[in-house]
């Protein structure tokens, strides 16, 4: 070769190195492929990367002159790790496809040709039709030298054979990528059998694996993706039915209590006893609606659930619960079952019966990221740890905060006492 041939040859050369490197790092560097996956493509970038490395030593033993002997060897080194990857192909296959490897057919018509191949290319030295090296140290093709490539081909093919059996039990992108390695691969053959230029099967390999490599990624990254979402929903399940059952387990002391109180009123006030029926009717409806609901509702709905429970709690402690509300900010959506359960866990555990009134608040507002509410006592604070009533309660509404709007929930103790429950919610996490 001279001239513009010689600065082709190395230019395809250097590239298909690039390519093999940058294949390496991405399989290396880049999670979410699977173990085998993983090692699948490292191995099969190594081979690549070695291919490309023989035919740049090939190059520089032409331009030396070495002896025929040293670059026969080399070639033949080229030619034997070029067809792994066609092995390998038919590994991958029956792998994406569940197939044994043990019973297949198709693995044992592979390896029946490779081994006619590897045995052509251990004869072709003593058989001159092949190729022969001339004394200046100068590769040339015999007449026979396409039958040398013949194997190669036919494993391709059976290859492509093989994939096109099995598409149905491929994922789209996984016989994509099947298909991305196999054509060109077979292409490139097939100019070869014409043309005698390495470096362009080197490229087009090389080409074809990281074509494929990014589809495999791509569709493992979705499988990922949509086994996180089932997971997520999965969780949100569990944490709704837990939410349910918390409704369904009221305390009956508060019932019997708010009851007991609604007769009392009915003879000394029974305008207020009006008004404790209306709330806690109200109390109860809402807790089994926000049973039937399974996705972010108004805030404004929450908060009217939450203020009929704690006006039938001022009701029944009188002037020993204050309740401050400061919600000028009410235009977004929280999961059912959030404030409520906030609150009463607030008056439940932080309220000390010896003690004297017991003062909560409920504030909201809008911030840059998104909304903010805030519950404070000035109670003797609860235990919120994860074995507790209480823990498990805040618990169960901490995860759903983050699974149905990507929420977080947070406890600070008040600074003059008592218990600061902190929700913010993200813009966009679910519109009104």
């Amino acid at each position: 070769m001279n001239g513009w041939m010689d600065l082709l040859y190395a230019f395809l050369l250097g590239a298909a190195l690039v390519l093999c490197a940058l294949g390496l790092w991405f399989t290396a560097v880049i999670p979410g492929v699977d173990r085998w996956s993983k090692r699948f493509f490292l191995w099969y970038f190594i081979i690549f990367m070695l291919c490309c490395v023989s035919g740049i030593v090939e190059a520089v033993l032409e331009y030396a002159s070495a002896s025929g002997t040293a670059i026969y060897v080399v070639l033949a080194l080229e030619a034997l790790l070029l067809s792994l990857p066609l092995l390998m192909l038919t590994i991958y296959l029956l792998h994406c496809s569940g197939e044994s490897p043990h019973k297949s057919g198709l693995l044992r018509a592979v390896l029946g040709l490779w081994a006619v191949f590897v045995g052509m290319l251990i004869f072709a030295p003593f058989i001159g039709k092949f190729s022969h090296i001339t004394p200046d140290g100068q590769y040339y093709r015999g007449p026979l030298y396409p039958l040398l490539l013949a194997p190669m081909l036919l494993i391709q093919l059976l290859n492509f054979a093989g994939a096109i059996r099995r598409r149905k039990q491929f994922s789209r992108k996984v016989f994509l990528s099947c298909l991305v390695a196999i054509v060109p691969m077979t292409i490139a053959l097939i100019v070869q059998e014409f043309i005698d230029f390495f470096p362009l099967l080197d490229v087009s390999f090389v080409l074809a694996a990281l074509s494929m490599y990014v589809l495999v990624l791509s569709d493992q990254l979705e499988r990922d993706r949509l086994y996180r979402q089932e997971i997520a929903r999965q969780q949100q399940k569990i944490a709704n039915q837990s939410a349910r059952i918390l409704v369904l387990q009221m305390r009956p002391h508060f019932i019997y209590n708010t009851m007991t109180s609604i007769y009392s009123l009915c003879g000394q006030d029974p305008q207020q006893a009006r008004q404790v029926i209306l709330d806690f009717t109200t109390y109860l409806r809402k807790n089994f609606t926000a049973v039937e609901s399974s996705s972010p509702i108004t805030f404004s709905s929450e908060l009217e659930h939450t203020r009929a429970y704690l006006a039938v709690e001022q009701a029944l402690y009188e002037d020993g619960l204050f309740v401050e509300f400061d919600t000028p900010h009410t235009r977004f959506r929280i999961p059912p079952l959030t404030l409520q359960p906030i609150v009463e866990n607030a008056v439940k555990h932080g309220r000390d019966p010896y003690a004297g009134p017991f003062h909560i608040s409920v504030r909201t507002r809008k911030t840059d990221s998104g909304s903010e509410i805030v519950v404070a006592d000035d109670g003797r604070g609860f235990d919120a740890s994860e074995t507790s009533e209480s823990g498990i309660a805040l618990k169960n509404i901490r995860q759903r905060l983050e699974i149905m709007c990507g929420g977080s929930l947070t406890i600070t103790p008040n600074d003059g006492g008592g218990t600061v429950v902190t929700l913010t919610i993200p813009d966009g996490a679910a519109p009104p």
